[in-house]
């Protein structure tokens, strides 16, 4: 499975966690419905920064999204709001 698969489906998982709709999520992110399904399915790559605000508002890692490590806890590292 590639990166966009991985980040798509452990999306998905966390949006049914919390029993949300795909246009929510997308909403948070500023894009439609049908442009989150995309990411969902791994066929559209998100910024960085898209990125940084979905692992903020799951309360995962980066990492953990990104399929690096299969441990979602937030841990030390980089300094908050740079």
């Amino acid at each position: 499975m590639d990166t966009l698969q991985i980040l798509g489906t452990r999306l998905k998982a966390l949006r049914k966690e919390r029993r949300l709709y795909q246009r929510e999520v997308g909403e948070l992110i500023g894009v439609t419905q049908r442009h989150y399904q995309k990411i969902e399915k791994g066929e559209i790559n998100i910024s960085v920064l898209t990125l940084r605000t979905l692992a903020g508002y799951f309360e995962v890692s980066a990492d953990y999204l990104l399929g690096i490590t299969d441990d979602p806890t937030r841990r030390g590292g980089a300094a908050k709001g740079t």
